[in-house]
């Protein structure tokens, strides 16, 4: 096993911990350009790598009341469908553009956290809890369709960038529940840890349906043995530095691994 794989999945987990995604974006180009997997391989093992660090860096966010599980276990259940048909989708395309359009992704994810992180101050902090008006209720029923609408398209997007990519979905996740959903942000870093557990198990369940698991185990067990240590710590540190500090740093992480995988597969394609 690599050396690099332990520190990688200690920062990687890190970041997952304290923003509530966006680490996730991280582990194919690592376990590609780092560790040499190739990228079928790496979106494989990136699903169950996010995924179990998904689930246990659940626990702090959990215990500050940071949790909204109904909520989060509803919207990763409606993006079953597009985490199956990501799955399906990426088999047919070649790996170098697989990695292209993940460097493009990134590129678009790192504005989105930007400008969130710019526009935060003001607004970000005084977002109403969501469970003050629920999207659908049944005793009255009542239904606040339009948001209800968002919420089911949204949920659909993320799980196919699941399935296509092999990442969790948390860096498009979280603003599409602070956006769609009205979640203040803490709740929206909590809950995203839970609806990427519940994305990332069924894209997996859907790869292994479709190609089989072919992975490095030991690569696998050691790098997401780091990755929830790292996920733990980064919880804990969440609720000590400013977001927004975290946020802008993380974005601009993105731009430079954004533009050295741009560098390594856009050559291939000419």
């Amino acid at each position: 096993m690599s050396p690099l794989v332990l520190p990688l999945g200690l920062l990687i987990g890190l970041a997952l911990g304290a923003l509530g995604g966006g680490g996730s974006i991280l582990t194919v180009p690592a376990l590609v350009y780092l560790l040499g997997q190739d990228p079928r391989t790496a979106t494989t093992s990136s699903l169950l790598i996010v995924g179990v660090t998904s689930l246990i860096a659940v626990a702090p966010h959990a215990r500050a009341r940071h949790v909204r599980v109904g909520q989060g276990l509803a919207f990763g259940a409606l993006g079953t469908a597009g985490s199956f048909a990501g799955s399906a989708l990426a088999s047919h395309v070649a790996p170098q553009v697989l990695l292209t359009a993940f460097a493009a992704l990134m590129l678009v994810v790192a504005t989105l956290m930007l400008q969130r992180s710019l526009r935060r101050g003001a607004r970000g902090d005084d977002l109403r809890d969501p469970t003050a008006e629920p999207v659908l209720t049944f005793r009255p029923l009542s239904c606040a369709c339009p948001r209800l609408a968002k919420v089911v398209v949204t949920a659909t997007a993320v799980g196919l960038l699941t399935g296509f990519f092999g990442v969790g979905g948390g860096f498009v996740l979280v603003p599409a529940l602070v956006l769609a959903l009205s979640f203040p942000m803490p709740v929206a870093v909590g809950t995203s840890l839970l609806v990427i557990a519940v994305n990332s198990a069924t894209a997996l369940t859907a790869r292994i349906t479709t190609s089989g698991p072919h992975l490095d185990w030991p690569l696998v067990a050691g790098f997401t043995g780091a990755a929830v240590v790292g996920s733990l710590l980064g919880g804990r540190l969440s609720s000590r530095v400013q977001p927004r500090a975290l946020t802008a740093a993380f974005a601009v992480l993105l731009v430079a691994v954004a533009l050295y995988t741009a560098a390594r597969s856009i050559p291939a394609l000419i």
